[in-house]
């Protein structure tokens, strides 16, 4: 008896709309980095800061925060590859979220952020080294580089980066 409901019910379902098109206002898009590009832009990340004697991690997310690319350096710390996803996230999710381009800023912008309850978020991390990556205005995820000598030093390799493929993102 129950399996007869429950083919009944499926039927019914069916019927009832689930075999229609979905309606444009039923669907989101969104946009990211394909993937290779997102592992460029990690790659060229440690690249630039190697290029200045630090062995960095650089990390990509998308606009939903879940991680597209990491790249770790030889000699970089394995502390570093949370923090530079971490320091991604906070990029992407609140520097973004108030209009600014980079961890740095918002720890400048907002000191009130980093010493908030904000900070015990989990993914989340007031410190320099992350920056937005937008597709002309809008936040389409972050870049966290982690492991040289100051949040600074982080922060000017993840610009460096981003602007190696600025061009690609207008």
């Amino acid at each position: 008896m129950r399996l007869h409901i429950a083919h009944t019910s499926l039927a019914l379902l069916a019927g009832a709309g689930l075999s229609a098109s979905a309606s444009a206002a039923d669907l989101v898009s969104t946009q990211k980095l394909a993937w290779r590009l997102a592992a460029q832009l990690a790659t060229e990340a440690v690249s630039v800061c190697e290029k200045q004697g630090y062995s960095v991690t650089a990390a990509v997310v998308d606009a939903s925060g879940l991680e597209q690319a990491l790249v770790k350096g030889d000699a970089s710390h394995p502390q570093s590859v949370s923090i530079a996803y971490r320091k991604a996230y906070t990029a992407m999710a609140y520097a973004g979220l108030f209009g600014l381009n980079s961890t740095g800023e918002l720890i400048a912008a907002r000191p009130q952020l980093a010493a908030g309850p904000l900070n015990t978020v989990p993914s989340v991390l007031f410190a320099g080294g992350g920056v937005v990556i937008r597709a002309g205005q809008t936040v389409i995820g972050g870049l966290g580089v982690s492991g040289a000598p100051g949040g600074e030093k982080d922060e000017a390799c993840a610009k460096t980066a981003l602007e190696s493929i600025a061009d690609r993102l207008k």
